[in-house]
């Protein structure tokens, strides 16, 4: 289904320049946009591509406004991408249909459990005891809410979620397929060699405005709680262990690692791949590079990396056995460094 542009600018904002009633029939990247399609330039230095683009229209900044006009119609904000953001949230809300409300007939939930006015409940969901599910909340197919949980108004728990129990999410959550909140954390005490379970007697405290990836994992606190605050975002297949706390609006990429009892501040990035070890602490605005592997705690905001770079492997085993050198190699460097300035002293 189509839309005009005089919609979207109604609906978004934005100065449109254009006719209005030019159709929209799809959101595309600039490469394959079509006549019909609406791009989007984010920065003046792809000013370039304007040019090449056969899209029906563009949303550009107010620097690219003359460029873009020249070759048709455009909307012009300050900040495209976020504009674009808003924009995919509206275009989906358009078309697609609307879920109605009701528990499914193939769904099970317990007689003690809430449910808000205006929630989907899909089939095979299970709701245990004293689950409390908030208004217009959308609990998708084979979803497991364990006794005690708390899901906040206008979440949405695609399918295959489980939230374990007594956890708790905010409002307007997401979450998506294969999501596991609440698993235990891993303690363990060794007797002699043979591992002793830790019971893990704590739970999992999600915020409002908080996505979290398909495949990721929020293990519950030992004691207290694992916390992750109001508008977290986290990427898929991604480890969040025991008793770690996330400050708000930090962000994960995928296959990030989190050990047990790290404490990440607010506002924060984490690139793919990236681990921080158990117990360390970052401060707010820290920035770790994808595939780093965070060793130390971090007082001070800014971008970190700690990685080796990847080589051709018969040349990165030598570069790692110098490494391996370095201490010997200071220490020898040290005592030449002495050397030389005792015999500077003592020529006349």
């Amino acid at each position: 289904m189509s839309r005009t542009l005089g919609a979207i600018a109604k609906a978004l904002g934005g100065s449109l320049v254009g006719p209005a009633d030019a159709l929209i029939e799809r959101l595309a990247p600039l490469a394959t946009a079509g006549p019909n399609d609406l791009a989007f330039v984010a920065q003046a230095r792809y000013a370039s591509q304007i040019g090449s683009t056969q899209a029906g229209c563009l949303i550009v900044p107010p620097a690219l406004l003359e460029a873009a006009r020249v070759r048709g119609a455009c909307l012009v904000t300050d900040d495209p991408y976020l504009y674009f953001a808003h924009l995919t949230q509206w275009w989906r809300r358009e078309h697609e249909a609307a879920v109605e409300p009701g528990i499914h007939a193939l769904a099970s939930v317990h007689p003690s459990a809430q449910i808000g006015e205006g929630a989907h409940i899909g089939a095979f969901a299970v709701i245990g005891p004293e689950v409390r599910i908030g208004e217009r909340c959308h609990i998708g197919s084979h979803v497991s809410l364990e006794a005690g949980a708390q899901i906040g108004a206008d979440t949405h728990l695609h399918a295959r979620v489980t939230v374990q129990r007594g956890c708790t999410l905010g409002a307007r959550c997401v979450l998506h397929s294969g999501v596991v909140i609440g698993a235990d954390g891993f303690g363990f005490a060794n007797d002699q060699g043979r591992w002793v379970k830790i019971e893990q007697l704590g739970s999992v405290r999600i915020g409002d405005d908080v996505e979290i990836g398909a495949n990721t994992c929020i293990d519950r606190g030992a004691l207290d709680d694992t916390v992750i605050a109001n508008g977290v975002k986290l990427d898929n297949l991604i480890q969040i262990g025991h008793n770690v706390q996330v400050g708000e609006n930090t962000a994960m990429a995928g296959c990030v690692g989190v050990a047990g009892s790290a404490v990440i501040g607010a506002n924060c990035t984490i690139g793919g791949g990236a681990v921080v070890l158990g117990h360390l602490s970052l401060a707010d605005g820290v920035h770790i590079s994808a595939a780093s592997v965070v060793t130390r705690s971090i007082r001070a905001p800014g971008h970190y990396t700690g990685m080796f770079p990847i080589d051709d492997n018969a040349a990165w085993e030598k570069n790692a056995a110098s490494l391996k050198q370095l201490n010997r190699l200071r220490e020898r460097l040290k005592a030449v460094e002495r050397a030389i300035e005792q015999a500077m002293k003592k020529s006349p």
